[in-house]
């Protein structure tokens, strides 16, 4: 155990992880020494930053703070302290049911107690980082517990937002990527619109960021000049997640989501026709309760048609204290991974074409690793964003001098499964 030490262990979203780096730094100027998701935990505090969205992320983070308390039982951990979503929603029985937790610090106080002025940690891939936008949402869709657990939308100040990319910038970051629970709503509670893409315009004249990427954008809320905007400003890339969640317009009036499939199809083709060459990624929930074989089969007939570039599936997940929860037609859980699996196989064969179509493009890439084995360049591509999406390896050649971080060009010259390989120009 080292004294003064204290390791922070992150689960689930990138909003999560802005929160747990906000963290870092107010400790480390408390004197501190912070590891964060350390292989080999042994500060005498350790801090979990838990999700509690779905079933599978509140047993990981059920889990991940046995494991802590086990530490505590052997001595090598003096305090656990359990934060963020799931000491939010439960809050009680986590003191009741796991009295190794020393303290319980749900996700409103937690993220009140970390200032946005704030400078954060610098991570080990300073290169790419984070930029939270917003906390909490509005939309109250049926099956999720965000709203009761983040409260109402909350953009932050732009002012703010741009002195924290100002800083990100010069600790050497050159991939920005804004997250929020829904970014598209960005600035409606503070400026009385949507200030999304005069936001993206002025972090784009920040010096030393090359890349903008945006993730979960709301498909009604995509507007004429965000559009605009990612098409003409050189610094966003043409990378967009838009979580539709399903096609059918019943299941889609039942998940209380505010489009429906004719919308959803004139979203994309829009987006497609005004920059053609845009990766879209979505995601998708099966099993949603009332979900009939019919309905499936528009989903299906939509993820045919619509060719995703980036498409994740999630079984829908029956969570307490939500409108959902208690509806008719709840859909038994074999169905749901059958479903799943279906859609993921779908899915796979429409990603293996279009990576073979990336072949013969040119592409601008940013390293992330070298494997000195094959004495190539691990790479992502503006259409893949880290940890989820698609890698592009190239060859190193002679020499291989670059950073994780630098960037350089490659003309793609095969794929492999979802992959891609490229060659140096």
């Amino acid at each position: 155990m080292r004294t003064n030490t204290i390791d922070i262990i992150t689960l689930g979203c990138s909003k999560n992880l802005v929160d747990s780096e906000r963290l870092m730094r107010q400790l480390e100027l408390s004197g501190y020494k912070v590891t964060h998701d350390s292989d080999d935990p042994r500060g005498e505090i350790a801090v979990v930053n838990t999700c509690g969205f779905i079933g599978d992320a509140k047993e990981e983070s059920i889990n991940t703070i046995i494991e802590n308390g086990e530490y505590k039982e052997t001595g090598r951990l003096k305090k656990l302290i359990v934060a963020g979503c799931l000491a939010e929603r439960y809050r009680e029985e986590i003191r009741k049911e796991l009295p190794e937790v020393d303290e319980v610090i749900g996700v409103k106080e937690y993220v009140e107690r970390l200032d946005v002025q704030m400078k954060r940690v610098e991570n080990a891939e300073n290169y790419t980082a984070y930029l939270k936008i917003a906390e909490g949402c509005d939309k109250c869709c049926t099956y999720c517990i965000i709203p009761k657990l983040r409260g109402h939308y909350r953009s932050v100040p732009m002012e703010h937002l741009l002195e924290e990319a100002k800083r990100l910038a010069a600790e050497g970051t050159k991939e920005l990527i804004l997250v929020a629970q829904e970014t598209t709503l960005y600035g409606v509670d503070l400026y009385g619109k949507k200030s999304l893409p005069e936001l993206l315009n002025r972090l784009s004249e920040i010096e030393g960021l090359e890349w903008i990427r945006i993730l979960y954008c709301y498909p009604e809320e995509i507007t004429e000049e965000l559009i605009r905007t990612i098409r003409d400003n050189t610094k966003v890339v043409h990378y967009l997640d838009i979580p539709i969640q399903h096609a059918s317009d019943k299941i889609l009036k039942n998940m209380h989501r505010r489009t429906r499939e004719a919308e959803l199809r004139e979203r994309i083709a829009t987006l497609r026709r005004e920059i053609p060459d845009i990766a879209l990624r979505t995601t998708l929930i099966t099993g949603f309760p009332g979900e009939t074989e019919e309905d499936f089969d528009i989903l299906k007939n939509f993820v045919k048609e619509m060719r995703f570039d980036r498409l994740g599936v999630f079984p829908y997940s029956q969570e307490e204290d939500t409108p959902a929860a208690e509806m008719d037609g709840q859909v038994p859980e074999k169905i749901k991974l059958q479903r799943q699996d279906e859609i993921l196989r779908l899915q796979q064969g429409i990603a293996f074409e279009k990576a073979r179509e990336q072949v013969g493009r040119e592409l601008r890439v940013i390293i992330i690793g070298y494997d000195p084995e094959h004495n190539e360049y691990l790479c992502r591509s503006y259409m893949d964003n880290p940890d989820i999406d698609s890698l592009v390896y190239v060859d190193a050649g002679e020499y291989h001098n670059e950073l994780s971080g630098d960037m350089i060009s490659c003309r793609i010259i095969d794929a492999d499964g979802y992959d891609l390989i490229g060659e140096r120009i």
